[in-house]
Formats: structure tokens, sequence, C-alpha cells
């Protein structure tokens, strides 16, 4: 599923139009971002946790030349699933 289908599903789900789903997504995208920027994780009770971690600095390869390299330390964003979530996938 891509943005355009979410959209769509999200619109014929709550009976709105395709554009106010459209404002709906980008609203909570942005919403989810500007709170990890700040340092706040976003808690979503039954769905899952956005985070941030940093991730330490380390030594790679170029796979082409085999040159090694020093990969920066970095924050990255990070979702980690609720158990509700993960057990409705859970083979029974």
């Amino acid at each position: 599923m891509n943005k355009s289908d979410l959209v769509n599903k999200i619109a014929k789900e709550t009976s709105s139009t395709r554009d106010e789903a459209g404002k709906f997504l980008e609203a909570f995208m942005s919403t989810v971002a500007d709170s990890l920027k700040s340092g706040e994780d976003v808690r979503l009770i039954g769905f899952g946790t956005f985070t941030v971690v940093e991730r330490k600095e380390k030594v790679g390869r170029n796979p082409r030349t085999g040159e090694h390299l020093t990969i920066p330390a970095m924050k990255q964003p990070k979702f980690r699933a609720s158990r509700v979530l993960k057990e409705m996938f859970a083979e029974k």
C-alpha cells in the first residue's frame, strides 16, 4: 500500500473526501516528525511507538573498492510495534 492507497482507505473509512483524508495524513506525519525532532516519543496504544535512537560511529566498507570508511554517529527514527499489533500476525 502506498500513500495514495492509504489516503483513499482513510477517506472511505471516515466518510470524508480524498482531500480531507490527505490533509489528515499529512498532519499526522508532520506532527509525529515534529515530536521526534523535539525529543518526544509518540506512543499509540495498541499500535506502536515512534522513537529516535542514536547510532554510534562505526567503520564500514565500500563494496566497490573495499576501502574502509567511517560512518558518522547519527540519530535515526525507529518504530516499535505494540504487543497487540504483533499478536495480530502471530500464528495460532
